[in-house]
């Protein structure tokens, strides 16, 4: 049987981000659940702010197109972003923003279409994160990605997390995890199904 493949990040390039501590707890739940994951940083692959003029002149950058090929290359993927003035963060939408752009002859959106994601955000406030989340939601949605009802935002990121990495609520720990292991069960039926 082959197993799904998820391809997780967050929407921070931060030193320690809380956010790509939260994805990889959901991606543990994912290979828990026999998915195989891949976790990258964004820091690994620095885009200039998207400009049709520059890709017109130079073409995707390099670190694009890498990315834009793990995209391509995994079944779903787990999202944690930050909340920057109640939406997600510039860097997740510029790295969406530059993967969403054809080369050649090849399909639209080639990147997203017919994937599945599981979202989920920490921030230091109350709300966890989630008025970002609408945003991300929304966006995934309209450029051809599923997004799992489920989701979950860590308020007070800044004392939630436990030194060794897990979350020190039991009850947030075990929904993170759970959000991870659903969207590699959901990826499973979808190829057993032939979807």
């Amino acid at each position: 049987m082959v197993k799904p493949s998820i391809l997780a990040f967050s929407g921070s390039a931060r030193k320690d981000s809380y956010n790509q501590r939260l994805v990889r707890i959901a991606a543990q739940g994912a290979e828990q659940a026999g998915a195989e994951v891949t976790l990258v940083d964004l820091a690994d692959y620095p885009m200039p702010i998207f400009n049709q003029d520059d890709e017109a002149a130079y073409g995707l950058p390099e670190a694009a197109r890498a990315f834009k090929k793990l995209l391509i290359a995994h079944d779903g993927f787990l999202i944690a972003s930050p909340e920057y003035n109640s939406a997600f963060s510039p860097l997740l939408k510029n790295a969406l923003d530059w993967a969403s752009r054809r080369e050649g002859d090849e399909a639209p959106l080639l990147a997203y279409r017919g994937k599945v994601a599981g979202i989920m955000a920490a921030s230091p406030g109350a709300l966890g994160g989630l008025r970002g989340l609408v945003f991300l939601r929304l966006l995934l949605s309209n450029i051809g990605v599923t997004v799992l009802a489920e989701q979950q935002g860590i308020a007070q990121a800044d004392k939630a997390f436990h030194p060794e990495g897990y979350l020190n609520d039991a009850q947030l720990q075990d929904a993170v995890v759970k959000i991870g292991g659903r969207l590699a069960d959901i990826l499973q039926k979808l190829q057993n199904s032939g979807g």
